[in-house]
């Protein structure tokens, strides 16, 4: 049986801003300065960290390579529509978890 977005969830932070990176075809190097940009320097990747997770992402059929003409023979990678399907979820799931937490917080910084 296929597996279904849900499946894929949570994902790490790293995983996620790829993702969200991925809201564009883009090469490996241009996905590392996209993260550090959307993340406000909170996520740095190496190459290492990027290639390794864009490799599980393939063959889990969230992202796939894009056709691009590049005389550099750079990678180009896009999301699926699994891959945009689970980076919806995990948004959803990621803003319920500040929803349901947010009055709590607020109620223990007046204590």
């Amino acid at each position: 049986m296929a597996k279904q977005p849900e499946d894929f969830l949570p994902l790490s932070q790293a995983t996620y801003y790829i993702l969200l990176s991925l809201r564009e075809i883009r090469h490996g190097y241009a996905i590392m300065q996209d993260v550090e940009v959307v993340s406000q320097g909170e996520v740095t990747m190496g190459p290492g960290t990027l290639y390794g997770a864009l490799g599980k992402l393939e063959k889990q059929n969230i992202i796939s390579k894009a056709a691009v003409e590049d005389k550099d023979r750079r990678k180009y990678y896009q999301l699926t529509e699994l891959g945009k399907k689970v980076l919806k979820l995990e948004y959803i799931r990621l803003k319920s978890l500040v929803e349901n937490a947010s009055e709590i917080i607020s109620v223990m910084e007046e204590e």
